[in-house]
């Protein structure tokens, strides 16, 4: 184990992820997988206009996708679409760029630092993001309790 990808912080936030399970008729949901590591993160969540009020996710990944989504159920309730969005592109900017998150909500991203040096566990780290933006780019109430949509997400990830 590469204990500069795996450090304290990141093996902490993957042991305690918060907002596992379903939620019951959720505004939205989306699952998203990848076929580099086989990992799947299905999340659901209810909105008030643009604003998310609740949050649930079943997590069956590595431990980066698993301390990802464990930062992002602990932030992402209150946040607005436009916030999520900011979210996914600083995840993006400490991957790319090993650039330093902003204070806020998403300074938690801070531990995936050392994940810039391992480009084969981008895709890993972006799978909550990917899952989430999913879910809110088009959320219908009225189809609230269907199957989830699927998101692939390949080796190649954009970052």
């Amino acid at each position: 184990m590469d204990l500069d990808l795996y450090n304290k912080q990141i093996l902490r936030l993957a042991a305690s992820i918060p907002r596992v399970g379903r939620l019951v008729a959720p505004d939205a949901s989306a699952t998203a997988h990848s076929r580099l590591c086989g990992s799947r993160i299905t999340i659901d969540l209810k909105l008030n206009g643009d604003v998310i009020t609740d949050y649930a996710q079943e997590v069956r990944a590595c431990v980066i996708g698993q301390a990802v989504a464990s930062v992002v159920a602990r932030v992402v309730v209150g946040l607005t679409i436009d916030a999520v969005d900011e979210g996914a592109g600083i995840m993006r900017a400490v991957l790319r760029e090993k650039a330093f998150p902003p204070p806020g909500p998403w300074a938690e991203l801070e531990p995936f630092l050392p994940v810039a040096d391992f480009r084969s566990r981008h895709s890993s780290a972006l799978l909550p993001f990917d899952a989430l933006q999913h879910a809110i780019a088009e959320p219908r109430p009225e189809r609230a309790g269907e199957r989830p949509a699927v998101v692939s997400i390949e080796q190649d990830v954009r970052t």
